[in-house]
């Protein structure tokens, strides 16, 4: 499988951070602001191209988490899937529908001074690419839908648990999986037979946009398939609360297309929601300036004097597709989607000094470690001394010891409040050359 990242902010091997200040506007403009990720599985056997764009609207967690699981824990073996998983990124980490307006609604025509004319023209030319064969655009909906009025939340006008069509067919028969009402009917035949509960069932909803829906004209879906792209709307409930739930359907909505497509996959969790909840967690890391990285499993809601750089801004990177961090006055907050998971106070340094390898003794083994790297000790360890540079591990104190290298410090010398993580075994061991920060490494208990 060869796998390709590509972000319209930032290149990367992992995941480029989104990053926005609290002056939004200006960091759109300069270039700064979040840009949607875009991510090409394409297995050893050609075969049909599916598209998964979710996060159109950042206030629909499920409509973009399920695509995150798409492009971290899916292989491809035949065919090939392209995953938009955050499209509106700036709305979701800000948990809104549209921060400037409805994206869902600017496909047909729009200003070039629209704040998001350039994320729906670039959606656009990859929906038009030839190897396109259908394109699926993910949401979560209000209620549950019912052709007939059962009360607020059951009713013709809810968008909960469809598969939305705007028209039955396309016009040309020559184009492959054109015949959209059929190939929804029996997916959502195929899922209904493994809910959750019984009032989860999925139903078809043809809006039959030309005639009868001027708001849905202006949709990718319908951008789609004026450009003869099979498209589907995907709605999950709003009303279901669990988020590991709401994945688990699109993700079994997306498999089943897979399947009719020809496309063969695999996946690393088993979709339930136990396998779904475990993978939802797993953040990851982040990545700040190439000289330290911070587990996001489990770690703690707040952390203070975090070496941040005093001359330039920051630069993180995620292996999380919805990774961001936004910065506050006083503190750095950082995202999975709408998921606030931590928030970091800083401590500026100037950050020239830059360090290769440094010996630690870990166990009585002694080891070459770079910056950034976790290593785990079961007893203790010790930073090999350099006279080049000062060591400070946060959760260990000695009198009068202001150069910690040189030290064996034991599991018993470590103050938990000072931990990384919730769970006390994660320690940071920060480097120095004189008053310049050069890095950290992660000190894990085993």
């Amino acid at each position: 499988m060869r796998l390709l990242w590509v972000f319209f902010a930032a290149c990367a091997v992992t995941f480029a951070a989104g990053v926005w200040d609290e002056n939004q506007t200006k960091a759109h403009q300069s270039g700064e602001f979040l840009r949607f990720g875009f991510y090409k599985l394409d297995g050893a056997v050609k075969g049909n191209t599916l598209l998964v764009v979710g996060g159109v609207h950042g206030d629909e967690p499920g409509g973009y988490f399920a695509p995150a699981l798409l492009a971290t824990h899916y292989r491809i073996k035949k065919g090939s899937l392209w995953i938009v998983p955050n499209l509106n990124f700036e709305s979701i980490i800000r948990n809104r529908r549209g921060v400037f307006g409805d994206m869902n609604r600017k496909f047909a025509a729009l200003k070039e001074s629209d704040t998001d004319y350039e994320t729906v023209q670039k959606i656009k030319e990859i929906i038009d690419d030839p190897q396109v064969k259908m394109v699926l655009n993910l949401h979560d909906g209000h209620g549950f839908y019912r052709e007939r009025w059962e009360n607020t939340i059951f009713n013709p006008k809810a968008w909960g648990q469809t598969l939305v069509i705007d028209q039955k067919t396309l016009e040309l028969d020559s184009v492959p999986f054109g015949n959209m009402d059929e190939l929804a009917t029996k997916i959502t035949e195929n899922l209904n037979k493994r809910l959750k509960d019984d009032l989860h069932y999925f139903s078809v909803r043809n809006t039959e946009t030309r005639n009868k829906d001027e708001a849905m004209r202006l949709s990718l879906t319908y951008y789609a398939v004026t450009h003869l792209k099979p498209a589907f709307g995907q709605e999950t409930s709003k009303n279901i609360n669990a988020l590991a739930v709401k994945v688990e359907y699109h993700l079994r909505l997306i498999e089943e297309m897979m399947k009719l497509m020809d496309i063969e996959y695999e996946r690393d969790f088993e979709l339930n929601f136990k396998g779904i909840q475990k993978a939802l967690n797993s953040y990851g890391k982040v990545w700040i300036n190439d000289k330290m990285a911070f587990n996001l499993i489990d770690l703690r809601n707040v952390l203070r004097f975090i070496p941040l750089d005093k001359n330039k801004e920051d630069r993180f990177i995620f292996n999380h597709p919805l990774g961001a961090v936004k910065r506050r006055e006083d503190r750095v907050d950082i995202y999975i989607g709408n998921q606030r998971v931590s928030s970091l106070y800083p401590q500026y340094f100037d950050q020239n000094c830059s360090i290769n390898l440094v010996q630690v003794d870990v166990d009585g083994r002694t080891r070459r470690l770079n910056m950034g790297m976790t290593f785990a000790f079961a007893d203790y360890f010790k930073v090999i001394p350099r006279e080049d540079l000062r060591i400070n591990v946060i959760g260990f104190s000695a009198e009068g010891v202001k150069n910690e290298s040189g030290i064996k410090i034991a599991k018993k010398d470590l103050e938990t409040r000072f931990s990384e993580d919730v769970g006390g075994k994660m320690y940071r061991v920060e480097f120095y050359r004189n008053e310049d920060f050069c890095g950290t490494m992660n000190a894990r208990i085993k």
